[in-house]
């Protein structure tokens, strides 16, 4: 579907990065030799290298730079700048493998570098793999390999462990710091399901993306691909998987448009997951129930449920239509099911007696009763079925009264007090359809004979 491969705050990248300070799409500006007593020592000729580099546009000219000072002073205490500007390069030629090389670089000189740097070197590489896996000419290739994929959820599990080390600004306020806390760990999160999604990781997917709808229960992508990555698992989670698309369909970051379309989605999916042959009224209302209830709450409850195709098989062993209408009658979860499993099924010989014939010019309808015994019979007055005969037009010469036997497919029912079932496409069986009568002929009357002549 159209935009669920979006990370939801991603955009906001340069800006966190800019907020918490020297981050790796920054120019760090490292201080002025000596300036700092308690800062690492280095050199004037490394510092006026380094600034060096710092004041070059070009990225080739800035990579040659870059490497000539690694080439001299490859222990730099400046190293921290360094690499930086290397990602910098590298981001500017697109040259992704290159940027989550430097940011790596970075975040390997781990205690000699504060938890900032750290958190900013681990933020860029899993920026980097998600910028590589959406670029159209590296990202086919990129988004299937599970080294890539594994890297990038661990840059993401590093990034979210160091930010309880992170300090606020003092420049900053405590709501623009919260509120950017909570974006960088929706990006992050988002990054690492997508990462554990392109590789079948689903698992790992379902678990990074409630990550982010815990901090943003109304995202539309996030609820979406949640639903995928619960029916990607083995065995498919698919009741949760139903729950978490629903959530989407009812998200208010999703355009009416995105509504609509995974609406349609659902109730696809939800069909198949009943064998296909639910009654599309039924269909509907399940898909109407679940939205509903979807809409108030994230998590789904664990009373809720959908019959199974398996479920409405066993359903309809040994099924009939006195077990139907008992069933029916009773109501409750097991009357439910029932109606799951039988509505849209056809049901052969069903024998009943004819209360009323109401003929018509496409089908004929006959209002029954449904009976087990003679006793029944004679009792029965008032119909309990209505029986459309398609196709049959013999069928009006039934007469009231009369017990018949028909085969037709169950389409609804009224409940009680004035229970009543609905058949269509139903056929009579030909021996209880009263043959028609022959008008009888005139007698046929001789002519007298003539008067012989001359008496």
């Amino acid at each position: 579907m159209n935009g669920t491969r979006k990370v939801s705050g991603l955009a906001l990248a340069a800006a966190l990065c800019l907020i918490l300070g020297n981050g790796l799409v920054a120019n760090g500006q490292a201080p002025a030799a000596g300036q700092d007593a308690n800062a690492p020592k280095y050199t004037l000729a490394e510092y006026n290298a380094y600034q060096a580099c710092a004041g070059e546009k070009a990225p080739a000219a800035l990579l040659k730079c870059l490497d000539d000072f690694v080439s001299k002073y490859p222990n730099s205490t400046l190293l921290n700048y360094i690499y930086p500007l290397y990602y910098q390069a590298y981001s500017a030629q697109k040259n992704y493998t290159k940027m989550i090389e430097s940011a790596d670089k970075l975040a390997a000189l781990g205690d000699k570098v504060d938890a900032l740097t750290r958190f900013n070197a681990y933020f860029a590489h899993a920026t980097s793999y998600y910028s590589m896996v959406s670029d159209p000419t590296a990202g086919p290739a990129a988004s299937k390999d599970a080294a890539l994929s594994k890297a990038a959820q661990d840059s993401v599990a590093s990034a979210l462990k160091i930010m309880d080390e992170l300090k606020k600004p003092d420049n900053v306020a405590d709501d623009a710091w919260a509120k950017q806390m909570a974006t960088s760990k929706i990006t992050l999160n988002g990054i690492a399901a997508l990462a554990a999604s392109n590789v079948k990781d689903c698992a790992g997917a379902v678990a990074s993306y409630k990550a982010v709808l815990a901090l943003n229960p109304d995202d539309f992508t996030s609820s979406y691909r949640l639903g995928l990555a619960y029916m990607c698992m083995n065995p498919p989670q698919q009741i949760d998987a139903f729950w978490s698309i629903a959530r989407a369909v009812t998200a208010k970051g999703a355009t009416q448009a995105q509504s609509a379309k995974v609406k349609d989605y659902l109730r696809k999916i939800i069909a198949n997951y009943q064998g296909g042959n639910v009654c599309d009224s039924l269909t509907d209302a399940e898909v109407s129930e679940l939205l509903q209830l979807a809409g108030s709450t994230v998590e789904r409850p664990g009373s809720y449920s959908l019959p199974s195709a398996a479920d409405l098989t066993t359903a309809q062993k040994d099924m009939t239509i006195l077990t139907v209408m008992t069933d029916l009658k009773a109501g409750g979860d097991k009357g439910k099911l029932t109606w799951l499993a039988s509505c849209g099924l056809e049901f052969p010989d069903v024998l009943s007696k004819v209360i009323e014939v109401v003929p018509g010019t496409d089908a004929v309808v006959l209002k029954m009763a449904f009976v087990t015994s003679d006793a029944e019979f004679d009792a029965a007055t008032v119909p309990n079925m209505e029986v459309k005969v398609v196709g049959q037009p013999d069928a009006a010469r039934i007469e009231k009264d009369t017990a018949v036997h028909f085969t037709g497919t169950l389409v609804s029912f009224d409940p009680d007090p004035a229970f009543f079932l609905h058949w269509d496409k139903a056929k009579v069986k030909a021996e209880d359809i009263p043959k028609e009568k022959t008008p009888k002929k005139p007698p046929v009357r001789k002519p007298a004979p003539k008067k012989p002549s001359g008496t």
